[in-house]
């Protein structure tokens, strides 16, 4: 608890919380990203499971999407720091934050995982005649991996 009372008393941490407009703003920002992300996600995933967008290609979908993604990861990354460490005492004991941190933690090793197997072989798998079984599994496991992750972020609010 004191490193979380030691990030939480940065001054201007202190005058983020304290706000009445900065924290809603960076909140709304935070959230409008992750919904925004979150539908990007949904329909790469989509298509990798060939259930939606037949009409593009896996290259089309995923270098349409891919510097949309990259901003809005590094959107959501830098607003929920901020959000988070500015109540730093109150997420370090709250259970639902870290788990959504390990969550997100299992995100970072199924990009590791999945990227040069999916991502930079677009162009392979849209010669493909079906989708392939691990390509399939990674677009499941993304979509379980980041339902669960926006799902514990937003129970963080409920815990007390």
């Amino acid at each position: 608890m004191p490193t979380a009372h030691s990030i939480q008393s940065i001054d201007f941490l202190v005058s983020f919380s304290e706000s009445v407009l900065a924290y809603p703003i960076v909140l709304s920002i935070h959230l409008t990203c992750i919904a925004l992300f979150g539908g990007m996600i949904l329909m790469t995933n989509l298509r990798l499971l060939g259930l939606n967008f037949m009409g593009l290609t896996i290259t089309e979908m995923v270098t349409s999407f891919r510097p949309w993604k990259r901003v809005g990861v590094i959107v959501m990354i830098v607003t929920g720091l901020l959000l988070a460490t500015s109540e730093a005492e109150k997420y370090a004991l709250n259970p639902i934050f870290w788990t959504k941190m390990v969550i997100l933690g299992l995100i970072g090793v199924h990009a590791l995982i999945f990227r040069p197997i999916v991502y930079k072989r677009t162009e392979e798998l849209d010669r493909s005649a079906v989708i392939l079984t691990k390509v399939k599994i990674a677009a499941i496991l993304s979509l379980v991996l980041w339902t669960a992750m926006f799902t514990m972020g937003r129970l963080i609010a409920y815990w007390d």
